[in-house]
């Protein structure tokens, strides 16, 4: 591998993005859609063969520098690749979903009056996405971390004439500042203790840091590394959407469903998972950042899934849904089982792709009502996209020989496997979770594609009036063009075979290599690994295991409350009203947000702009000085009669000044 090679993978989606968003309305619509499908269609080719020369020829890891920007006190801030087997594995994930989400935007946006704009944010999503993961410093993880989030902040208030859009872009912004907050604390921290921000220094020096203090008080003080793991992991919480800082992605919806896709699979969330797997190093020398980080996934897969079964926006189904596997993935780093966090987060990537572009052709077909109460029946209409849309949700509720089944069940044995504090919590949650996965996945499917039809003609959803996003002209559903329904295709074969065909490498034959570091004692995977013989044998184990049944248990409550009685479902919401209550207002976080952190975070505000900024500020500072200054100026002019006797005077006042302090002195 070349530096050349390595740089043109991310600044190609770069100049695409540039092109389309300064030059869009200048060489219209098709020359936008094309150049940015290219770029990053060169891209995942690029991406590919990277990751063929690192897994199959056994290439080894690249890590240099490409250009210095500055040198300052013996810290250098620099631009530099690391190309080890995970970023290689990120890099063909990211790309090949984002290919496929390009080409499906065609025929999702073809309407929209935003069609330029938006290729060029979801390319230069791509760009910032690929910079965070093939960074090999901290600086550079800061830029791609940051860069995500601010395309994020465009393309979920894209249609920025919708109020929702706007205070859901706001919402993902402020809360991820939050995590920012501590992201940037723990880069801090690093920096504190190795005068570096090179990952290379940093991991190198990790083992002397295990007992190293930093400071509170002059009489307290904490692990340098617990501190150091927990701020960044609290920037993860943040990205990932992990409780309590979870509340940004549902609202993401808000955006068209190409970008929840993206934003979903391959890029945005799945930034902590990847960071928190780079950072192996130091998370495993924590034992209590460690159980902080599966305690919080376990909570989070668990409670966030069940939002799922009562919300009845399809889009928003998934939403929860990717919050729940999301958990899952925080489980398994939690347990030190970073490579089993890695696999899950690319099999996750393929299917929940594939659920997300799936419902935006229901959408489509459906003229943009989301509302799975006002379908059913669309199998009929809709083969292709029914036949994948089940492909997804089977390979998420974990069926046998299907993708997402190979890295659920490792992630759950891991979990199992482990004596961390906390597992035994976690262990339940991400079991019991299974169980809430198939129900709500079922739901959707039976709502959505089976059953009693429950829509009309000639639908047309309000939200979308005014954006050109209006794909349906009146009639009865009908399957989505080529350029939807390809990529669903594409996106369906991984979601079934890529699990049996990487298991074994990735989980139990130490593909990763020394991307991934995790300490002889809490090697939960190499644990596993005795018991492992090949994904048939992994596959037919899975028929009889516990988690198998439960999400038999699940389809079938599904099938007997959605399908066979739906009005169970009603009967069911009004005995348990006060769950139901508390399911549907999502336990009340964004109640306790309004009502109660945004009027204090409101006041805070508003005390520190009257007090701190204007007054103080403003007032003392700027002002201030400026008053003095003139107050100054108009006292000294008086002085400057221009008689030639006031100034002899002031000479002689002086010198009878110095004369007398040197008489004094002497």
């Amino acid at each position: 591998m070349t530096p050349n090679l390595l740089v043109a993978i991310p600044l190609l989606p770069l100049i695409a993005a540039l092109i389309a968003g300064l030059a869009g309305r200048r060489i219209g619509r098709a020359a936008s859609a094309g150049i940015t499908i290219l770029a990053v269609g060169i891209s995942c080719a690029l991406s590919l063969y990277v990751a063929k020369r690192i897994f199959v020829d056994g290439e080894p890891t690249w890590d240099g520098s490409v250009y210095t920007w500055l040198v300052t006190d013996g810290i250098r801030f620099q631009v530099g690749f690391l190309v080890d087997r995970l970023t290689a594995l990120m890099m063909a994930v990211v790309t090949f979903v984002s290919f496929c989400v390009h080409v499906y935007t065609i025929g999702y946006m073809r309407d929209d009056d935003g069609f330029q704009r938006f290729f060029s944010y979801i390319s230069l999503f791509t760009f910032s996405m690929l910079m965070l993961v093939m960074s090999n410093n901290l600086m550079q993880l800061f830029f791609g971390w940051e860069a995500v989030g601010v395309v994020s902040y465009l393309l979920i208030g894209f249609w920025f004439k919708r109020p929702s859009a706007i205070h859901a872009n706001l919402k993902a912004f402020v809360v991820n500042r939050i995590g920012d907050f501590g992201f940037v604390l723990g880069i801090a921290g690093a920096v504190y203790f190795t005068n570096s921000l090179d990952y290379a220094d940093l991991f190198a020096l990790a083992p002397s840091l295990e007992f190293a203090s930093f400071p509170l008080t002059s009489t307290t003080s904490v692990s340098g590394l617990t501190l150091i793991s927990l701020s960044l992991f609290v920037g993860a919480m943040a990205k990932s959407a992990q409780v309590p800082l979870h509340v940004w992605l549902p609202d993401s919806m808000e955006g068209p469903t190409p970008i929840s896709a993206l934003i979903h699979a391959a890029t945005m969330v799945t930034a902590g998972i990847f960071m928190v797997a780079r950072m192996s190093p130091l998370f495993e020398y924590s034992e209590a950042a460690l159980s902080f980080v599966l305690v919080i996934g376990a909570t989070t897969a668990f409670f966030m899934g069940l939002l799922g079964v009562v919300n009845n926006d399809i889009k928003r189904v998934i939403a929860y849904s990717t919050l729940s596997q999301l958990g899952y993935m925080t489980v398994a780093l939690g347990v030190s089982a970073y490579s089993a966090a890695i696999f899950h987060l690319m099999t996750h990537a393929f299917f929940k792709a594939l659920l997300f572009l799936a419902a935006g052709s229901v959408i489509i077909a459906m003229h943009h009502e989301q509302d799975m109460r006002k379908m059913g029946g669309l199998a009929k209409y809709m083969p292709v996209t029914a036949a994948t849309c089940w492909i997804g949700s089977l390979a998420l509720v974990g069926t046998p020989f299907f993708s997402g089944f190979y890295s659920k069940d490792a992630l759950i044995e891991a979990v199992g496997e482990s004596h961390r504090w906390g597992a035994t919590y976690a262990y339940w949650c991400v079991t019991a979770g299974v169980f809430i996965t198939a129900l709500y996945s079922f739901r959707l499917l039976f709502m959505t594609f089976h059953g009693k039809e429950r829509f009309g003609t000639g639908q047309h959803a309000d939200d979308h009036q005014g954006h050109g996003d209006d794909h349906g002209h009146g009639g009865p559903p009908h399957e989505s063009p080529w350029v939807v329904t390809v990529p669903l295709i594409a996106l369906a074969i991984p979601s079934i075979v890529i699990g049996y065909l990487t298991i074994g490498p990735l989980l139990f034959g130490g593909a990763f290599g020394d991307s991934i570091f995790v300490r002889g004692a809490n090697d939960v995977i190499g644990a596993l690994a005795h018991e492992y013989h090949g994904p048939v044998a992994f596959a037919l184990h899975g028929l009889t295991a516990l988690s198998t049944w439960l999400a038999l248990a699940g389809a079938l409550v599904a099938w007997y409350v959605y399908l066979r009685s739906p009005q169970t479902a009603d009967r069911l919401a009004a005995r348990f009203s006060g769950l139901y209550s508390l399911l549907v207002n999502k336990y009340y976080f964004d109640w306790v947000n309004e009502k109660l952190v945004a009027p204090f975070t409101r006041l805070v505000g508003r005390l520190l702009w009257k007090g701190g900024d204007q007054l103080l500020i403003d007032g003392a500072f700027v002002n201030g000085s400026a008053k003095f200054v003139d107050w100054a100026a108009a006292r000294g002019r008086r002085i400057q009669t221009g008689y030639l006797y006031t100034y002899a005077f002031w000479m002689v006042i002086g010198l009878a000044v110095l004369l007398g302090w040197f008489l004094i002195r002497a």
